[in-house]
């Protein structure tokens, strides 16, 4: 690309910012959880706010995408010459829950800048993605150099429940030849990065018992184990004493060139200090290439509300990040086999597959012309190289397109760090990061142009 209409993207961009992040405040301000008892009326909202601004950023078609019993997606597109590279921009506009409201410095759905930062929940995750693709069609008047199409999907953090459906219904208009997924976090603050695989996903419920009913602790408590304590005993057979996974049959992939330093990954998980990490080996093998359990939940009494009983039965949700390459149905068998074969004292022990949900990991092969692109604008906007990095998390909308488009480029990116809290409390998005994204896909957009049309592709 040219000096001169870089610079000019550039500009464009930063005389900008005020508008991204009044739209950016504006989204935030809207509660829109898409899950649980959450309100629905929010979710709604949001996805009409959001049509308001991709309207305004110059898009045309811009409207609602509905299927029974879903929150409702925006789509909207804007036209090109012919042979120019079709370009999907996803973000998601649904959010998690705030959590507990102590837990902030300040409150959730307000949004509020501290030392170049924005706070408020979906800063980071996902509004920003959506701001970012408004920026990137503002910065060339509204007809971006490529056929554009923009998809906000909002049902994201419940686990796409119903993007199959979506994609089954407008599956047509949607495919393109380059889709980029503006929702995954860089390397760190200050360099980029092309996220290039994702960890699969299983989990259970547990259930373990031990009598047909509660019993007095005193009268009986002895030969038999609560079923409280024995599950905490299964629960444990799942890591050995170096904290690693201990269920055979799950798979690893091999381990990553990137190397993540220790302090950083304490600073940027709230690590407490003195905890020594689980497992061996590098700490980019144990995010992105081998699994990792968790258990998420347990059933339970209330210790307020606790008795001299011996508890009959108890049951724990456990989840299970897989290698990227892992097939999570034989994964599956393994975690219950284990946990069958592990039970303390022949407890009786029940496993109920799928809790919330299964799905494979994905290894994406990042070459060709989108991704020499995408790399270019990266570095370009943020000025350094970026890095290609694996995704701990399971993204089931990415797995999702790569199977409905397996012939696209799938360009992984975002706006977010490791230390923009998605998730937790006090969530928030670098601004000056927010920019250089926002950039980046204005300097994306108009490279696949340029290299489609000099490739042939």
């Amino acid at each position: 690309m040219a000096a001169t209409g870089q610079e000019d993207l550039r500009s464009r961009v930063s005389d900008d910012m005020t508008r991204i992040r009044e739209e950016l405040e504006r989204l935030v301000r809207i509660p829109s959880v898409s899950f649980g008892v959450f309100e629905p009326a929010d979710v709604q909202a949001s996805a009409e706010a959001t049509a308001e601004i991709l309207e305004r950023a110059g898009c045309t078609g811009v409207r609602l995408m509905q299927v029974d019993g879903a929150h409702p997606a925006v789509f909207a597109e804007c036209a090109a010459p012919a042979g120019t590279p079709s370009v999907l921009l996803y973000a998601h506009h649904d959010v998690q829950p705030p959590g507990p409201a102590e837990r902030w410095d300040s409150p959730a759905y307000e949004p509020t800048e501290r030392n170049g930062r924005l706070y408020g929940r979906g800063t980071a995750d996902d509004k920003c993605g959506i701001v970012a693709h408004a920026a990137a069609i503002r910065a060339f008047g509204g007809t971006p150099p490529v056929a554009l199409k923009v998809f906000v999907e909002g049902e994201e953090e419940a686990g796409s429940p119903n993007l199959g459906r979506f994609l089954e219904r407008y599956g047509e208009e949607l495919r393109s030849d380059v889709i980029v997924l503006a929702d995954n976090p860089n390397w760190r603050l200050g360099v980029p990065a092309l996220t290039t695989s994702l960890r699969g996903l299983v989990d259970c419920t547990v259930e373990l018992r031990v009598l047909d009913h509660a019993v007095h602790s005193g009268e009986f408590g002895g030969p038999v184990v609560d079923a409280l304590a024995s599950l905490s005993r299964l629960l444990a057979t799942l890591h050995d004493d170096d904290g690693n996974v201990a269920v055979d049959g799950l798979a690893s992939d091999p381990v990553p060139t990137l190397e993540m330093p220790e302090d950083e990954y304490r600073v940027n998980a709230g690590v407490r200090p003195g905890i020594r990490l689980a497992g061996e080996g590098p700490l980019t093998a144990r995010l992105w290439t081998r699994p990792a359990i968790s258990v998420l939940g347990i059933d339970a009494p209330d210790v307020a509300e606790a008795s001299n009983q011996i508890v009959p039965a108890a049951r724990a949700m456990i989840s299970v990040r897989l290698a990227p390459r892992d097939d999570p149905v034989r994964a599956m068998r393994a975690l219950s086999t284990h946990l069958r074969s592990h039970a303390p004292w022949r407890a009786e022990v029940r496993v109920i597959e799928g809790f919330q949900r299964m799905g494979p990991g994905l290894v994406i092969d990042a070459t060709g012309p989108a991704y020499a692109a995408a790399r270019r604008a990266l570095a370009d906007a943020w000025g350094t190289e970026p890095v290609d990095i694996g995704g701990g998390g399971s993204i089931p909308f990415v797995v999702a397109f790569a199977e409905a488009f397996p012939e696209a480029s799938l360009l992984l990116t975002g706006a977010a760090a490791p230390d923009s809290g998605l998730h937790s409390e006090n969530e928030s998005v670098d601004l000056g990061e927010l920019e250089r994204a926002c950039l980046a896909q204005a300097l994306l957009l108009h490279r696949l142009s340029t290299t489609w049309m000099t490739s042939g592709s």
